[in-house]
């Protein structure tokens, strides 16, 4: 009876212990649960949908790009295995309908080649504030890597054991998906948006998807905020790491050689001592 209290106050403490990052999760202030998605790219073995990273490409193309950079991406990262896979031809006509700023060139500008990188869309930080009602829009580059979901203990602890790491495209899509109209008990500051999912609910970007705003190549899509918001979140994920597949492939293989090794020094140790009396 003793050893039972005992284990039960010892539960309770690991509890009270671990109590306050619950109520600082609680407090984040975000209205809505979160949704977690079921990624292709998740999980040891997932891999990127080359269709899904066309599409989402597509939408941050002609909507995201407006706004934000992705000053780490090159036109030819495009092109490659594991990615949206574009042609070369593709990437070429894509890179040539953009000028870029060079010194060097007649002008100081010239079309853009598979080599350049994305341009952003404003020349300088003060002209993307101005533009943005002193808001300055951040680089896509590795936003799915910046941002992530964080969940109260013990659920964090499963993450070692699925391998889950879709925490930033899980954050782009349940912020994209929770643009509401703003609640009769909710002020919104001038000049700001009411979100569900962000934090404290008060964000600077104005809803920047809506249905049927980009027409897929192909049928069978919805054109729907939800598709878009998938989309382009795993799209975004691709830029952050773009390797990611090869990483999981080479991290299997370390895996089995460690397997193999453990095997060979048990046998090398059994052999070492068959004759040593211990």
């Amino acid at each position: 009876m003793i050893k039972s209290k005992t284990i039960f106050a010892s539960f309770a403490l690991v509890g009270a212990l671990f109590l306050p990052l619950g109520a600082a999760a609680a407090e984040s202030g975000t209205s809505v649960e979160p949704k977690f998605l079921n990624w292709s790219f998740g999980g040891l073995f997932g891999t990127y949908d080359t269709n899904q990273l066309r599409r989402g490409f597509q939408v941050f193309q002609e909507v995201c790009s407006s706004c934000h950079s992705a000053k780490l991406l090159a036109f030819r990262n495009l092109s490659e295995p594991g990615g949206p896979a574009y042609s070369e031809a593709q990437i070429k006509a894509l890179a040539a309908t953009f000028t870029i700023a060079d010194p060097s060139a007649d002008g100081g500008e010239r079309a853009g080649v598979p080599s350049d990188y994305w341009p952003s869309p404003f020349d300088t930080e003060q002209d993307a504030r101005d533009a943005n009602g002193g808001a300055l829009p951040p680089d896509f580059s590795v936003i799915a890597k910046a941002r992530e979901i964080k969940r109260p203990f013990p659920y964090w602890l499963f993450n070692y054991f699925t391998a889950y790491q879709e925490g930033g495209p899980d954050y782009i899509y349940n912020l994209m998906v929770n643009y509401h109209d703003t609640p009769a008990d909710v002020t919104i500051p001038d000049g700001k948006f009411y979100n569900a999912f962000f934090a404290n609910n008060a964000i600077s970007m104005p809803p920047p998807l809506q249905d049927e705003l980009v027409t897929y190549e192909g049928t069978g899509v919805p054109l729907t905020v939800d598709q878009y918001a998938k989309d382009v979140s795993a799209f975004l994920m691709w830029v952050s790491e773009p390797h990611l597949v090869e990483r999981k492939e080479l991290g299997f293989k370390v895996l089995i050689f460690l397997v193999l090794l453990a095997g060979l020094m048990y046998m090398v140790k059994r052999k070492l001592w068959a004759n040593i009396p211990h």
